[in-house]
């Protein structure tokens, strides 16, 4: 990652492995990792993990794993496993050659599940799951013991053995850890440490037909790998006992698990099952639709992974789940954007304006800075000519007083052009403006004049002849609330019917027909956009607005002040 990005404070977890490094816990090792589970794209609260853990392993000269903890197979596929890869790689996250996968410790974990039954610490259970739910109790309840705990070490091993072999049906039988069903923490009574499953795995195919539960496959997986430091959001407290548990056991290497509070984004959601749910019933086009929040989204929407590094750092790592104001996100993305993006002309819904003094058929070219925050950016040359385009909104008949664009008599500079006088206007049947003639002063190139007089207004524009057509899509909040989950309903009643507008019959400068996905651009006075890396080909260019250029969190800190 970027040397140029924030330096993260020193927060709990850091002030964990400094002293554990103090007391040579480890060795002085610092070994990290990010988990995924392969059913679903990686989203905007994922990141917050992927640069905390990255971040630590690179602070301290550690190492970074990547793990697919892949039990599931009737919810995981290899799509999954390519986008988190790639989506981990866009962020700048380098797992180097420690690339692994739970299925790879299948036989290792089936051992450890054999040494629990020999120990007299796991037993095979053939209560339903619904049996199994009424055994477990309440929180003020203490749970029943399955009729099934006190079975024989040797049945239990000759039924995990044929459970294996695939003998019995899908949830007739499950593999338990013996723990106290009367324990205060529900995950402690007796907990599931196998399943039977026969589902093609998208790794080991039909070799197994039994799957390792989550918790038991997690903790072991990271002892494996010899993480030190097992950092997880803060779901997972409740899980350590359990994880501590089973390393204990089983006598085997104890990484040390750590909670942090989870990222929360307002006007959206961070569940994976919800997110599945907007994409297989249509409400968005995919998972890499530009509104949702997954890295995809993001990228595609024209994000960067500087700001979203940036945003992670800023959030800071807390004890305590809260929610972010999504206005924070899109401020890292503008401060980035705004040192890296082109800045263009755009016409999204255009107004003919005819120049009447102009010569017929001259094209001249007008020098434009290409990015004031950044002079090694350049210029660029952009045709001018009698005939242009500029924005709808930019013209009022009949103008209020604080309106300071063109209007009849009234002078405007256009943006690395000329002044320009509105004469005239030409009318539909209905009374609609339809064509804007005006006048323009010869000795005002470039935006100024020798007599020094000023205008208020500047307005982007296109040539006619030149400009190239453009289709434009505008995005809003998926959601038409903060927290689409607060309440428990059902959280697609809430979401925006607004959260994309498309303009067709857009007009762009010449310079954008060179437009490639990923590269940013600032349309003057429009926002950030960038070409659409799904739709957009060089015959029909689409762009997507990343951010409006209004920055709603500047104006929250200065009210806050």
């Amino acid at each position: 990652m970027a040397t140029n990005e924030p330096t993260p404070t020193i927060d709990f977890i850091r002030e964990i492995i400094n002293r554990d490094n103090e007391t040579g816990k480890y060795g002085g090792r610092v070994a990290t990792r990010f988990p995924p589970e392969p059913n679903g794209y990686l989203h905007i609260g994922h990141t917050k993990s992927i640069c905390l853990n990255y971040g630590i392993a690179c602070q301290y000269h550690g190492t970074f794993n990547l793990r697919f903890d892949d039990t599931n197979p009737s919810k995981e596929e290899q799509e999954y496993v390519d986008s988190i890869k790639e989506d981990i790689r866009w962020l700048g996250a380098d797992w180097e050659d420690r690339l692994y996968f739970a299925s790879d410790y299948f036989e290792q974990l089936y051992d450890y599940a054999v040494q629990l039954i020999k120990k007299g610490k796991a037993y095979v259970c053939d209560l339903s799951p619904d049996e199994i739910r009424e055994y477990r109790g309440t929180l003020t309840e203490p749970g029943r013991e399955s009729p099934y705990r006190n079975r024989s070490i040797e049945e239990n091993l000759d039924l995990f053995e044929r459970m294996r072999q695939g003998e019995f049906p899908d949830g007739s039988r499950v593999l338990r850890a013996k723990i106290d069903m009367a324990s205060g923490n529900l995950n402690m009574r007796d907990p599931a440490i196998y399943r039977i499953k026969h589902a093609e795995h998208h790794r080991t195919g039909g070799k197994w037909c039994i799957y390792p539960m989550y918790d038991f496959t997690h903790c072991l997986s990271d002892s494996i790998e010899r993480i030190t430091h097992s950092i997880c959001t803060l779901e997972f407290e409740d899980h350590r006992p359990l994880y501590d548990w089973f390393l204990d056991e089983l006598g085997v290497y104890h990484p040390r698990q750590i909670e942090f509070a989870r990222l929360n984004l307002t006007y959206t959601v961070m569940s994976k099952r919800k997110l599945l749910q907007l994409v297989q019933e249509g409400h968005v086009s995919g998972w890499d639709d530009p509104r949702m929040p997954t890295v995809a989204g993001l990228r595609r929407r024209g994000y960067t992974p500087e700001a979203i590094r940036n945003f992670a750092t800023r959030v800071g790592v807390a004890k305590r789940d809260s929610t972010v104001d999504i206005a924070l996100l899109e401020h890292c993305l503008r401060e980035d954007l705004n040192l890296r993006a082109t800045r263009v002309m755009a016409v999204l819904r255009p107004l003919k304006v005819v120049i009447d003094n102009y010569p017929d058929g001259q094209i001249e070219q007008v020098e434009a800075v290409n990015n004031p925050e950044d002079p090694g950016m350049g210029t660029r040359m952009i045709p001018f000519s009698k005939t242009i385009y500029i924005e709808q909104d930019d013209f009022m008949e009949d103008p209020p007083k604080k309106f300071f664009r063109l209007a009849p008599g009234r002078e405007v500079r256009l943006k690395h052009a000329y002044y320009i006088t509105c004469a005239d206007v030409v009318k539909d049947a209905s009374g609609n403006v339809v064509e804007v003639h005006c006048t323009y002063d010869p000795a005002s190139r470039g935006g100024g004049t020798p007599d020094g007089r000023e205008v208020k207004g500047t307005l982007h524009w296109v040539s006619a002849a030149q400009a190239i057509p453009v289709e434009i899509r505008l995005y809003d909040h998926l959601f038409t609330k903060e927290d689409p989950g607060e309440d428990g309903g059902d959280f697609r009643t809430l979401l925006n019917p607004h959260s994309l507008e498309v303009l067709t019959g857009c007009l762009a400068e010449p310079s954008l027909a060179e437009a490639r996905p990923g590269r940013p651009y600032q349309f003057l006075r429009q926002g950030y956009f960038c070409a659409d890396s799904g739709d957009s080909r060089p015959d029909h260019l689409v762009f997507n607005r990343t951010v409006p250029l209004r920055d709603s969190w500047a104006k929250i800190q200065k009210a806050a002040k």
